[in-house]
């Protein structure tokens, strides 16, 4: 591999020096996620599009690489860092998958004081350069921030499939689901799949005739990356299908669903991203761990008298769920198919396939 002297240069003029690994010099925004495992999981969630993924546990790489537990067709982050990459002679796959997809990679970088600092100050624009001079370094590294800054504000439409996908169910006596894709993870149709007797996967800008026209039991509203606000069409699709089918959205469909509702959304000052974040569920009467990749959230005080919040979130107390008899309708701000993280709040998939019984 070719390695040398690097920058990981943020947006507000910090420069943090490293190694690096191989890529395609990049920008995008840096956020950190806690999860102690999971590295081929998150790079391949397409939640991270348009982002650096920095690495709080030290060790990456140390096992290896196995497509079998991918969430995509592809690495959809912008760049990765972590304190030690695992490059050596008997093991280096997954430095080669980041080189195969050109993600910019660095390592031996202070990954402390980078989380740190975005605690601090909050989620940032970054980019990753490989040279020796540090005021070369920003040069570039702003250049290169501006430019991803003028791309397409709609992240959803960017993952999201371009045509529609059947999926053969597990049961053929269960129901029919479709699913509604704004960047949606494997495991997640795994779980429908094992409950379900056919999935339909939709572009994220079909309209809602096209959907009930398939007569589906349910709705599933996937996982996305980016800003729920500029989300095109999207939210005003799922306000058409609102108390028609019952509807079960997670993390970025959470989201949609919120403001379809008639709520809105903010931007979390660092967001939620790791395997360990404890929820209070009021709907199950249940507390449990969860898997989380967000950097927005829903606002309380926006949301109609007929919508419950039904799920906390421990560390902040930011909504994490809600729910509507009315509308027929539940959404919930984590990932309960988990793929990394705890697997305590897969039920939910049981509770929204046991509305459409």
């Amino acid at each position: 591999m070719n390695q040398g002297p690097a920058y990981l240069v943020l947006d507000s003029g910090e420069c943090f020096p490293g190694l690096w690994h191989g890529g395609q010099e990049r920008a995008g925004e840096v956020v950190f996620n806690t999860s102690h495992s999971g590295y081929e999981e998150m790079a391949t969630d397409p939640s991270y599009f348009q982002q650096i993924l920095v690495a709080t546990a030290p060790m990456q790489g140390n096992y290896g690489a196995d497509p079998s537990v991918w969430e995509s067709r592809q690495l959809w982050i912008s760049g990765f860092v972590c304190l030690i990459l695992q490059e050596s002679e008997r093991e280096c796959a997954w430095q080669e998958r980041l080189n195969k997809f050109g993600v910019a990679t660095m390592s031996q970088l202070d990954t402390r004081a980078l989380t740190l600092l975005l605690r601090e100050k909050g989620t940032c624009w970054g980019a990753m350069v490989s040279c020796e001079d540090p005021k070369e370094a920003l040069s570039r590294g702003h250049k290169l921030i501006e430019q991803a800054q003028q791309g397409a504000k709609d992240w959803v439409y960017a993952v999201s499939r371009s045509e529609v996908e059947d999926i053969e169910g597990d049961l053929p006596q269960g129901p029919r689901v479709a699913v509604l894709d704004f960047g949606c993870k494997e495991n997640s149709l795994r779980e429908l799949k094992a409950r379900c007797s056919v999935l339909r996967v939709f572009p994220c800008r079909t309209p809602a005739e096209s959907i009930l026209a398939w007569n589906p039991d349910g709705v599933f509203l996937s996982n996305g990356p980016g800003d729920p606000e500029k989300v095109e069409s999207v939210a005003e699709t799922v306000a058409e299908l609102l108390g028609r089918k019952f509807i079960f959205g997670i993390c970025m469909g959470h989201q949609i669903l919120a403001r379809a509702l008639g709520g809105k959304t903010y931007k979390l000052k660092f967001g939620h991203r790791g395997s360990n974040h404890p929820i209070k569920d009021l709907l199950l009467n249940q507390v449990y761990v969860t898997s989380q990749n967000h950097g927005y959230a829903v606002v309380e005080d926006s949301l109609p008298d007929s919508v419950q919040v039904t799920h906390r979130n421990l560390n902040d107390d930011s909504v994490a769920g809600i729910y509507s008899q009315h509308m027929n309708c539940l959404g919930v701000q984590f990932h309960p198919e988990s793929h990394p993280g705890p697997r305590d709040a897969d039920v939910l998939f049981d509770f929204f396939v046991k509305q459409l019984k």
